[in-house]
């Protein structure tokens, strides 16, 4: 049977944002849905939650922490609140908010709660969480509030939501897997989205995947990261000059091209330390390092400690984990 699984860290990655999220290990978390009525106003406070939510019927008022003008919600309308922070749904903004963990004290599990006799607005939404370290890589680039705007495309998302709570709603044999592939397939989707409508001016890894030569030299380095890249070689990869691909690639990611190669073949052997039983020497090997040593002392100086320190903390650490789950 043990042939039949594959480690994470041995996937296949066609492209930069997978592999990206392949690192972070999207997970869904929880799905469910509120059908409010009435007058009424609910709070939720931060946390760590990458958030989607579409309104399938109604209307009502989004106000989130940091955005100075609230946002008016009705039917069909699909959002995202990646970073977290703290917001309000309302009728009305006037009326005074309830917390709504004095609201739903038990996790939805894919069903509707009707609050104040429902009917005058219903909304789905779904939470994820992230199994990797290097969740920032995301959610730096995002902004605070990810509105998708075209019919078709809410139309897709809304699908995803239905799906993932009806798996949550109605188990069965595989439903686990099932709803963490949705979750990574919705994910995946709102980032396409958002590239194809809004990073063109930005400044990030997302951004610059949506350049076609700036993206098409972080394809290459992430196709190949253990082939000596140069400046050169890159910008000959992409046709362009060797000074005015340096530039660009600095402007449109924020660092330079050599030291993206260097932090994404840190964050790649930071995934093998914790996910496959590779030796330092052979991680070092695949990365495009002549030397253990060599290699040793890169990591350190991107991750803060020794390869074997990483792998032995990030070990403990999830070994600690399923010793408490078992025993609870």
């Amino acid at each position: 049977m043990e042939s039949l699984f594959i480690s994470r860290s041995s996937r296949i990655a066609t492209d930069p944002l997978s592999d990206v999220l392949s690192l972070l290990n999207p997970r869904g978390y929880m799905s469910g849905g509120i059908d409010a009525g009435g007058d009424w106003s609910i709070q939720f406070e931060q946390d760590r939650h990458f958030r989607c939510f579409a309104i399938a019927s109604g209307f009502c008022w989004l106000a989130v922490e940091g955005i100075d003008d609230a946002v008016r919600l009705q039917t069909g309308d699909f959002l995202v609140l990646p970073h977290g922070r703290a917001f309000r749904l309302a009728s009305d903004l006037e009326v005074a908010p309830v917390d709504i963990m004095t609201v739903i004290k038990a996790p939805l599990n894919g069903s509707v709660f009707c609050w104040k006799g429902g009917g005058a607005c219903l909304a789905f939404s779904a939470l994820f969480t992230f199994a990797g370290d290097d969740v920032n890589i995301l959610l730096s680039v995002l902004p605070p509030l990810v509105h998708i705007r075209k019919e078709a495309d809410r139309s897709t998302m809304r699908w995803y939501l239905e799906r993932m709570m009806k798996v949550i709603r109605e188990p069965q044999p595989g439903g686990v897997l099932l709803g963490e592939h949705l979750a990574q397939m919705m994910l995946i989707e709102v980032l396409g989205l958002y590239m194809g409508e809004a990073t063109t001016g930005g400044v990030g890894w997302l951004s610059a995947l949506a350049d076609k030569q700036i993206g098409g030299a972080i394809t290459a380095m992430h196709g190949n990261p253990s082939f000596r890249w140069t400046l050169k070689e890159l910008a000959k990869r992409v046709g362009m000059s060797r000074s005015s691909f340096a530039v660009r690639f600095k402007e449109k990611v924020g660092c330079s091209a050599m030291e993206y190669l260097t932090r994404w073949r840190m964050r790649r052997a930071a995934d093998k330390l914790v996910n496959s039983s590779d030796p330092v020497s052979s991680i070092a090997t695949s990365l495009g390092y002549e030397s253990e040593s060599a290699f040793s002392f890169a990591f350190k100086r991107e991750m803060g400690c020794s390869p074997r320190q990483y792998g032995y903390a990030r070990k403990s650490h999830s070994a600690t984990l399923v010793d408490n789950l078992s025993s609870d």
